[in-house]
């Protein structure tokens, strides 16, 4: 009988799994057949091509960006079923380059849980994705926020670990306590966190763990003194040519004359650190990474050494004007980043240069006189920083955004003037005195020098680009079309 009751329970219990399992490849083929078939009614008319979009649906911040098995994954924030922010999953696309992404299936999708934002690291051939489960409430603050982890053995079909959630707390009993970031250092995996403080003053918390289940706090490595915002987001801490960067997104940092104009803020924090201590010692104050209107939420990888860096090409409360055509959201371009002295470069990875195609202007492009791309351009000025200097650009047809770039000789200034909403800042360039333009469907990316300054800011042109120069003097411009595919 006792036997007999043993086989009873493991049967049920093969049964429970198997049929769990079952559930889950079914719903996992329902979303992904919703996906294929809505694809066909998306409209294109915005659609950016060698950036990273979603096939249909929302987009918001990155996860998860790490080299797996020869390729690099970006997963992102993701609702499929409308437009607009929703309960989230977990989108995925892979690359070899960094430039050609490749779409891959939905990795996670939310069950008594939303699956906010996370990161993935490499465990000996698995990877392993630790997320933010934001789960309602009935009781204020009528939601609760803690750590899940899943697996998978070939990067593409991942599987929730059944002990979530994992053993990791916050020191101060808040509710907000998201976007985990892991890396490992030795024989330990650490993992920083966004939080804030019981009086409303964001933080980044620090833990460690050796089997990446059970975890134990280290410190908090920096919190915000009020000035900083009243939590931070999408924490991320690395090292970099000797100094240790904290990477993160306040909110709630109040606007100051050419600063902090965007609803939310992302920047990062100089400092020394030591694994023994596990202390942050800051040494320079915060700064702003993109000074352009549309990015937030940063997440980076190492590889061989180098930093690389992608971003939401978004901000919140922005109007979305793809939002109609069946999609919203898109990444930024990845960067590669480097410091020098306090303060962090970014520029284009080496590979975007494969996508370029025709030459279309390599030499003089003179006052009032225009250069007009189809979909997708990259233009190379060279500058004389002792004149005036400006770009207007447009969409070939009438109506649409319009976005100047200007250099402000006179207040030592770099322009950028979305139909009046001003970005503005200071540039010294540290050798290289040009312009890199990269223009897709309906987005702009600036970098200034070696990357000194940068704009990120989503534009919708009417029409292909036309970009014009209103320069009281000749520019001398190399501009090339590049490659149109979408990931």
């Amino acid at each position: 009988m006792k036997l007999l009751s043993t086989n009873v329970i493991l049967i049920s219990l093969l049964t429970t799994v198997h049929l769990d399992t079952l559930k889950e490849m079914l719903d996992k083929a329902e979303l992904e057949i919703y996906i294929e078939e809505t694809i066909p009614t998306v409209n294109h008319r915005y659609k950016l091509h060698y950036h990273i979009t979603p096939p249909v649906g929302w987009m918001n911040g990155p996860n998860g960006f790490v080299f797996y098995k020869g390729e690099y994954h970006v997963f992102y924030q993701f609702y499929p079923y409308d437009t607009q922010w929703g309960p989230m999953h977990w989108g995925h696309v892979a690359s070899t380059n960094l430039v050609n992404w490749r779409p891959l299936p939905t990795a996670l999708r939310p069950a008594n849980e939303q699956c906010f934002s996370g990161s993935a690291i490499d465990n000996k051939g698995i990877m392993v994705l630790m997320y933010t489960a934001h789960q309602a409430m009935k009781d204020p603050p009528y939601y609760n926020e803690s750590q899940y982890l899943a697996f998978s053995i070939d990067g593409i079909d991942f599987h929730k670990y059944r002990g979530n959630p994992i053993n990791i707390f916050p020191p101060t009993g808040t509710q907000d306590f998201r976007d985990p970031k892991m890396w490992r250092h030795d024989s330990h995996w650490y993992v920083v966190l966004g939080s804030k403080s019981s009086d409303q003053r964001g933080a980044a918390i620090l833990y460690k763990s050796k089997d990446l289940i059970h975890w134990q706090f280290q410190s908090v490595l920096a919190e915000s003194n009020g000035a900083l915002g009243y939590m931070w987001e999408w924490p991320d801490f690395f090292e970099i040519n000797g100094k240790f960067i904290l990477m993160i997104s306040p909110q709630g940092i109040v606007q100051f004359g050419d600063r902090f104009k965007n609803t939310f803020q992302t920047g990062y924090l100089v400092g020394t650190f030591t694994y023994d201590k596990c202390v942050f010692k800051q040494e320079v104050g915060f700064q702003e990474l993109d000074y352009g209107h549309d990015f937030y939420a940063t997440h980076t990888t190492e590889r061989d050494g180098k930093r690389y860096l992608i971003a939401w090409f978004g901000m919140w409360e922005s109007i979305h004007p793809e939002d109609t055509d069946g999609w919203v959201g898109a990444m930024t371009l990845v960067r590669e980043l480097d410091l020098v002295g306090s303060r962090i470069l970014m520029k284009p990875v080496e590979a975007i240069t494969d996508l370029r195609q025709e030459t279309i202007i390599e030499g003089e492009l003179y006052p009032n006189t225009s250069i007009e791309f189809e979909k997708t351009g990259e233009i190379i000025v060279n500058l004389d920083l002792t004149e005036t200097i400006e770009l207007e650009i447009t969409g070939a047809k009438v109506g649409g955004d319009t976005l100047t770039v200007r250099w402000n000789v006179d207040e030592g200034k770099m322009v950028v003037d979305r139909m009046g909403d001003i970005r503005q800042v200071g540039w010294e360039p540290l050798d290289t005195v040009t312009w890199r333009i990269f223009l897709d469907t309906s987005s702009f990316e600036l970098f200034c020098g070696e990357g000194e300054v940068v704009f990120s800011s989503r534009v919708y042109p009417y029409g292909d680009w036309r970009v014009h120069n209103k320069s009281p003097q000749s520019l001398h411009v190399v501009a090339y079309t590049l490659k149109t595919y979408r990931a």
